[in-house]
């Protein structure tokens, strides 16, 4: 639609300026309707891919040992444990105890790593963002609990050196994940499209 809209005969000035912008605005409107749904999948689908990386590089340096993280030589696949060294450290909050008992333990790596590896793969490849956003929010309030942000002192008395006692980055994880998942987020440079086509996933729409 053209902005500059001719005078019709008959027509005052102020009526043909309001008619002006009038167009001006439907115009405007018309194509923030129809860019914005790109723009938000796109963005949702980036903010995807960008903490599907998050997941598979710590799955990755715990399991080989890249030297970041993991020491080299301290990895999975060289007899070291995914979860000791950081469930044994911690010292705060009210499951100080119980974590300290699964430090180390194989079930918890290995659930541990299954997560890790799951929630990557579902956010890189767009499918079942619910069930990611499910165990992801689980993962994330666990490691929240065992880093305690509450606390001001650590069980050696020590400052904690919390930031923040109620949201740290666990609690954006986590957020982020959900938004995913509601948005749909699978469906722009993903599988989401094809995945909830799938007649068990129509069945079963928590799969999605």
């Amino acid at each position: 639609m053209a902005l500059h809209q001719h005078r019709q005969p008959g027509m005052t000035f102020a009526g043909w300026r309001r008619h002006t912008i009038s167009a001006a605005a439907s115009s405007d409107s018309a194509a923030d309707d129809l860019t914005a749904p790109v723009t938000v999948g796109r963005i949702a689908a980036t903010t995807r891919l960008l903490t599907s990386f998050t997941f598979l590089w710590a799955f990755g340096d715990k399991v080989f040992g890249w030297g970041y993280a993991t020491p080299a030589g301290k990895g999975w696949i060289d007899g070291g444990s995914p979860t000791k060294g950081f469930l044994s450290h911690v010292s705060a909050g009210p499951l100080e105890g119980t974590f300290h008992a699964w430090a180390g333990a194989a079930w918890a790596d290995w659930a541990f790593m299954l997560g890790l590896l799951g929630i990557g793969i579902a956010l890189a490849s767009g499918v079942a963002l619910r069930v990611a956003a499910a165990a992801g929010t689980v993962m994330m309030a666990l490691m929240w609990a065992a880093e305690w942000p509450p606390a001001q002192h650590l069980s050696d008395g020590s400052l904690s050196m919390s930031t923040n006692p109620l949201v740290d980055y666990h609690v954006l994880y986590a957020v982020v994940l959900v938004m995913l998942a509601v948005i749909g987020a699978g469906r722009t440079w993903g599988l989401g499209t094809l995945w909830q086509s799938l007649p068990l996933v129509r069945r079963n729409r928590w799969l999605l």
